[in-house]
């Protein structure tokens, strides 16, 4: 059994950190989507953000919203799955399927986004991107318990 390394030289943690990081920057893009739709609709949440802008103050504006829900349910789901995905690749699980787990849910999150905020499809479009999401982070959590425990 191979040690646990923090190291660019680990495959399995240079795996995680590649994923990790384009996650974190998914995150930030729905942010500049939330923004670009602020200033695209010209409703804000805050009365000084409104200010000067020929803008309102809204809080239930439906395209607003749709992005914003797009973000809380990636704060919903990439947290947990940053912290998961951490302990599984201290498992030292195999380097293809953890390739393969990785890719989905990165892909899924991605996915998800675009058919909830970007361009929105009908169902199960969105649910089918969740639940592939929802699925290998269960995955690796029993896989963390399992070997854990």
């Amino acid at each position: 059994m191979s040690s646990f390394s923090l190291s660019a030289d680990n495959p399995l943690f240079a795996l995680y950190a590649v994923h990790a990081t384009l996650l974190v920057f998914k995150m930030f893009l729905v942010v500049v989507l939330t923004a670009r739709q602020r200033f695209a609709k010209k409703v804000f949440a805050n009365p000084e953000d409104a200010k000067g802008r020929s803008a309102k103050v809204k809080l239930d504006d439906p395209d607003v919203e749709r992005v914003r829900r797009a973000h809380l349910n990636d704060l919903e789901n990439i947290p947990a799955f940053l912290f998961v995905s951490f302990l599984y690749v201290a498992t030292n699980p195999n380097l293809a399927l953890a390739t393969t787990l990785f890719r989905a849910f990165t892909a899924a999150r991605i996915l998800h986004t675009f058919v909830y905020a970007v361009k929105p499809l009908p169902q199960p479009a969105r649910g089918l991107a969740f639940f592939v999401g929802l699925g290998t982070t269960i995955y690796m959590a029993v896989q963390v318990l399992i070997h854990f425990w």
